[in-house]
């Protein structure tokens, strides 16, 4: 069996969510079953970059990350695209067996029975200013297969008051989940320059949004990696 990869990387830091700031070698999958608006990585999204995609076997991509990470056990996290659309089952075993921890995104469209060897498991709906639908059924089957998981979070971007209504009815839904929400980043063009102020001001409307509610529950958080490296493909 092989796995499609569209890129393996770092060391580096995880740059937002429940595991912000701890380093990380990041495995994105190529292949997605959603097609966001506002998608920041497309090259591991959609089908016309399926030639830049690696085929690697289970034996492959855990030597990359090996060789990557010095034989150092840190964090490993698949993304995407969605990572859910492929069997990393293979690859969590033999890393957890070597000490490393495993963290996985996905949008919670589709459940795997390895979601419940995960460390962290960070379930990210996608909320209407994306232009996808959530089917919630799926989403709480994804919950289900990762209940063995370390831990389990749900994480939503708000780019507007929309978004942020929406936020608080999927919170409803899975209150058991911690939550965390991060400002959307419009720019998403990998050379066009990050307006750190433009994201500060989008960071700060969504705390003072979420105070003047007194809604006390989620964790608000910046993304990190755009604001250090900008929109660079890759982090």
């Amino acid at each position: 069996m092989s796995l499609r990869i569209a890129e393996i990387f770092g060391p580096t830091i995880q740059g937002e969510g429940a595991l912000i700031g701890e380093p990380t070698v990041f495995v994105r999958t190529g292949g997605c079953d959603y097609r966001c608006s506002w998608c920041d990585s497309l090259h591991a999204v959609e089908s016309r970059y399926r030639d830049t995609w690696a085929a690697m076997s289970d034996e492959a991509v855990w030597a990359e990350v090996l060789r990557l990470s010095g034989g150092q056990p840190l964090t490993v996290s698949l993304s995407g695209g969605n990572p859910a659309i492929q069997d990393f089952g293979p690859v969590i075993a033999r890393g957890r067996a070597a000490g490393y921890r495993f963290a996985c995104e996905t949008q919670g469209s589709v459940a795997r029975p390895w979601f419940s060897d995960l460390d962290t498991l960070v379930l990210s709906p996608k909320p209407p200013s994306s232009g996808e639908t959530v089917d919630w059924d799926a989403f709480a089957a994804c919950v289900r297969a990762g209940s063995a998981a370390r831990q389990t979070v749900m994480k939503i971007v708000v780019f507007d008051d929309t978004d942020y209504a929406w936020a608080k009815d999927a919170h409803a839904r899975h209150p058991e989940l911690p939550l965390y929400l991060q400002p959307g980043n419009p720019e998403v063009d990998p050379e066009t320059p990050v307006d750190p102020q433009a994201l500060a001001d989008r960071l700060g409307w969504l705390v003072e949004r979420t105070m003047a509610d007194a809604w006390f529950t989620p964790r608000i958080l910046p993304q990190l990696h755009v604001l250090i490296w900008g929109n660079k493909r890759g982090v």
